[in-house]
């Protein structure tokens, strides 16, 4: 139609039975509509919700280990955080304590950072290891395909210049 103040514009909407919503008030100047506001707002939940629909949750999987876990069963831990990173999963790297193991938290930490470490080619490491009460937690991110990629054909790159 234009542009109109808004006097013109309230009395066209008065008269059609509808209302004058404005629905770009940062514009010069301010764009406004005249329609139905129950019909829009329902609009607006609609799309609301076909967003949240759209986006992409990521879900959370724990690896938990104990100081003392033998190196085999360590590895074992690693290979299904290693399979849960490739499915696009973030992973929780969960250490228990208990009794008289708080005395070694340093220990602890240096095997979860050695997971984080293990696991650098396929995740990065979104929280460090903290101390939740008898728990040590370390979050790790998925790296994108494109990441892991370049990544392996650096190790690769740097596997064949260590044989020559």
């Amino acid at each position: 139609m234009g542009i109109m103040s808004p006097r013109e514009a309230l009395a066209i909407a008065q008269e059609r039975d509808l209302d004058l919503i404005e629905v770009a008030p940062q514009a010069k100047p301010p764009v406004c509509r005249i329609m139905d506001y129950g019909r829009w707002k329902y609009e607006q939940r609609k799309k609301e919700k076909e967003a949240q629909k759209q986006s992409k949750s990521v879900e959370l999987k724990t690896v938990r280990i104990r100081p003392h876990t033998d190196d085999h069963d360590f590895a074992t831990k690693e290979r299904k955080a290693r399979k849960f990173l490739e499915d696009g999963k973030k992973v929780r790297v969960s250490m228990l304590f208990r009794g008289r193991e708080m005395a070694h938290q340093d220990l602890a930490r240096k095997k979860v950072l050695r997971m984080g470490e293990n696991l650098s080619d396929v995740g990065d490491v979104e929280r460090r290891p903290s101390m939740e009460g008898r728990q040590m937690s370390m979050i790790i991110n998925p790296k994108s395909e494109d990441e892991r990629k370049r990544a392996k054909a650096k190790a690769e790159a740097e596997a064949q210049s260590s044989e020559e």
